[in-house]
């Protein structure tokens, strides 16, 4: 089957299914600041990762209308309150309407929280209170899952999750033999692999059966190498197609020429047997 639309097809097999959210889309709400006056502070590093998880997680959940992939933006949690905020590095929201793009996202507006959220660890983020964060985000927030992953390769790995239960318990999503963590709420994979030659840890989803999610950029090479694929099996069917007719052909030839040559002894024998007569 071909790779691009063996994916298609697994792509809509694994989407999660979710209802629509009972609020609507806010684009910005007054007195709700939609960035502060800090400059962001990202490495190298960590840029390459978030870049390169929100393309994925784009191109992903594009086939709906009702995900929304937000980076480093503020998420407002409590009307009235502008100091309830958080700002991971990716978050997705199921249920609200993909476009238009929001400043901040307002979850009491939309009427929902993010089922997911990523954070990559810098020097200032690496030493903080891990419980009190993911109590922050799955129990103050409402997240369902909550992951932090290490990015440098320098630094020593690390990848963990955590995710809220139906009756509000939080236990560590239990990591997979091979260093992957499995997102209930997202239905994928996470696993990290070593770019060497960014020297990026770099953390990346795979569909449920280890089909992993191409960037932009990767599936552009795709359909590339396809469509090339395509044009030479083109021409090979043409090449093949004209050689059977240049068989036929002489095949033809070939019966066309026993059946003269076979007229020709025929009248050859006639005639002697004429002359013979005579």
């Amino acid at each position: 089957m071909d790779t691009i639309k063996d994916f298609e097809i697994k792509q809509r097999k694994y989407m999660p299914v979710f209802p629509k959210a009972s609020g609507k889309t806010t684009v910005y709400i007054e007195g709700y600041p939609g960035e502060d006056d800090e400059p962001m502070a990202a490495t190298g590093f960590h840029g390459v990762q978030i870049t390169t998880l929100y393309d994925q997680l784009k191109r992903y959940f594009e086939i709906n209308a009702l995900v929304r992939v937000g980076v480093d933006s503020f998420i407002y949690y409590c009307e009235g309150d502008i100091t309830k905020r958080v700002a991971p590095d990716i978050h997705i929201v199921f249920g609200v309407d993909k476009y238009p793009l929001r400043r901040s996202f307002y979850t009491w507006a939309e009427g929902a929280v993010p089922v997911a959220v990523f954070q990559f660890l810098t020097d200032a983020t690496e030493h903080q209170d891990q419980p009190e964060m993911v109590t922050l985000y799955l129990n103050e927030v409402g997240v369902q899952e909550y992951f932090v992953h290490q990015p440098e390769m320098e630094k020593s790995p690390v990848f963990r999750g955590w995710r809220r239960s139906t009756t509000g318990d939080i236990a560590e999503i239990t990591q997979h033999a091979q260093g992957g963590l499995f997102s209930e709420a997202l239905n994928l994979w996470f696993r990290w692999e070593n770019q060497y030659n960014t020297h990026v840890r770099l953390l990346r989803p795979y569909l449920p059966d280890g089909t992993p999610i191409t960037t932009s950029m990767e599936n552009h090479y795709l359909k590339r190498a396809a469509c090339m694929f395509t044009v030479a099996e083109t021409q090979w069917q043409k090449e093949a197609k004209r050689q059977q007719v240049a068989e036929a052909v002489a095949v033809a030839e070939a019966i066309r020429r026993h059946e003269l040559k076979t007229e020709i002894e025929r009248l050859r024998a006639q005639l002697a047997n004429r002359q013979n007569d005579n």
